[in-house]
């Protein structure tokens, strides 16, 4: 598990650290490993922060979590070094607003194809005049209900926007993207990626492997930080060969599908 940078949250009492503070690691020795949340319970999620993941994704959008859920496991992940990064549905200003105000520091929007979809999301997590979100600090567990001094002019500065690449028009404007002021880093999705380029499941395509090295390039030229989904170990060793910074190599539910189906078989004919 890594070691948190003593700037950015650390500077502001009482705002939880988020994934930029783990950057830049200490000469590369240990890469930032983290895995997706994606059933909701917050035992599930307590257990992975214990085991010594860098991060958790808490993911909104492809699993049923209601806001409700995502603050249950982010109290629980709190506990722990472990950070809690939150994934939303969409890139949407009122979404986002409210994933915020629940005390999301890391937030991941999904689908992000254009400058100008980088740019709305970066306006989302910015308070006016840099941006749009909406002013409700003193309702919300992201201020500590009006408990943490200058929240309002300092925000910003502890929250992490990351955007995801995830469809070949993403790759090809991937440079234009990464310079988009107020994004911090970018996350690559491999398998709708290669859905995009019409190589669906066929995540460790070489034309695929080859665009997602092509992302971990362009966003380390721009001077932000570059992960990427890739479950399968060797898979995600040879993007972190190539220069990723994070990985996300697992999902709760997966491993309790694969664990409990292997013990089955262990015990079948």
């Amino acid at each position: 598990m890594q070691s948190f940078r003593a700037e950015g949250a650390a500077n502001l009492p009482g705002a939880l650290p988020s994934l930029r503070d783990l950057f830049p690691l200490a000469d590369g020795e240990q890469p930032v490993i983290g895995i997706f949340h994606s059933s909701g319970d917050p035992t599930a999620a307590e257990i992975l922060a214990g085991t010594g993941f860098d991060y958790l994704l808490i993911d909104g959008e492809h699993s049923p979590l209601s806001l409700e859920t995502i603050q249950s496991v982010l109290r629980a992940v709190a506990a722990y070094p472990t950070l809690g990064m939150v994934r939303v549905p969409a890139n949407d200003e009122v979404l986002i607003k409210q994933y915020l105000d629940l005390g999301v520091q890391t937030l991941v929007v999904p689908m992000v194809d254009s400058v100008e979809e980088a740019q709305a999301a970066a306006r989302a997590v910015a308070y006016p005049p840099q941006g749009v979100r909406g002013v409700g600090s003193a309702l919300a567990r992201s201020g500590r209900w009006n408990r943490i001094p200058d929240y309002l002019a300092r925000a910003r500065e502890t929250i992490t926007l990351i955007v995801q690449t995830e469809s070949a028009d993403s790759v090809a404007n991937i440079r234009e993207i990464a310079a988009v002021e107020g994004v911090d880093g970018v996350f690559i999705g491999p398998s709708d990626l290669a859905a995009s380029m019409g190589l669906l499941g066929q995540q460790t395509h070489p034309e695929v492997v080859a665009a997602v090295k092509h992302v971990i390039t362009e966003v380390k030229a721009a001077g932000k930080f570059v992960g990427v989904n890739a479950f399968a170990q060797d898979q995600a060793r040879d993007y972190l060969t190539a220069g990723a910074d994070f990985v996300n190599v697992g999902a709760d539910v997966a491993l309790l599908a694969n664990g409990s189906r292997a013990l089955l078989e262990a015990f079948q004919k």
